[in-house]
């Protein structure tokens, strides 16, 4: 699923701003470029704030589920460019590999490397990995860095909602001038619970 929020400012974004219904061969032309070579688009629907697609890929993911969790062991232990180099391999045996692309992605944004990261980590969102909290963080700094604090700002709201009390995104939210939402309190019963 491509949200319109995370292409605010991307080629792909216009994909948004043309209607389906005058120009869809530029629409698909758009997307079709957007999802590269390895990718067959079978089906998108276009609403205002979503493209949902549906992709046919011949990729080997059981090789690229082990390639990703060789490179994430590999990150661990300090090899940072060797992992970075297996995941974009696992990425070429399936382009589709939610759990290689937001590494990839993390560990650019690491390295200061936001544009690429930001990219990746679109990639990781639209394949649904499950990134939760810090894959909304690792977005808003991206974004930040790019210059997009509206975006930014969007992603650690998004991450506040999930996790009301993260201290990264308050902090970043308070660091570009704009008030975090005030956390539940927690109820008596939740605070008590070591009696």
């Amino acid at each position: 699923m491509i949200r319109r929020d995370d292409h605010v400012g991307d080629p792909v974004g216009l994909a948004f701003l043309e209607s389906p219904e005058t120009n869809g061969d530029a629409v698909l032309e758009r997307l079709r470029e957007y999802l590269g070579d390895k990718l067959k688009l079978v089906k998108a629907e276009v609403s205002p704030a979503e493209i949902t697609v549906e992709v046919e890929s011949r990729g080997w993911t059981e090789e690229s589920a082990r390639m990703a969790a060789a490179a994430r062991d590999l990150y661990q232990k300090g090899a940072r460019r060797g992992a970075l180099s297996m995941y974009r391999d696992a990425l070429e045996l399936d382009p589709l590999n939610a759990d290689a692309v937001l590494r990839l992605g993390l560990a650019l944004a690491e390295q200061n490397k936001f544009a690429e990261a930001f990219a990746a980590l679109k990639r990781a969102r639209e394949f649904g990995a499950d990134g939760g909290v810090e894959l909304l963080i690792a977005m808003g700094r991206c974004a930040a860095a790019l210059e997009r604090g509206a975006n930014a700002a969007a992603y650690y709201e998004a991450a506040l909602r999930i996790e009301p009390g993260n201290f990264l995104a308050r902090r970043a939210l308070r660091a570009m001038g704009r008030k975090p939402a005030t956390p539940a309190k927690e109820s008596g019963a939740v605070r008590s619970g070591r009696d």
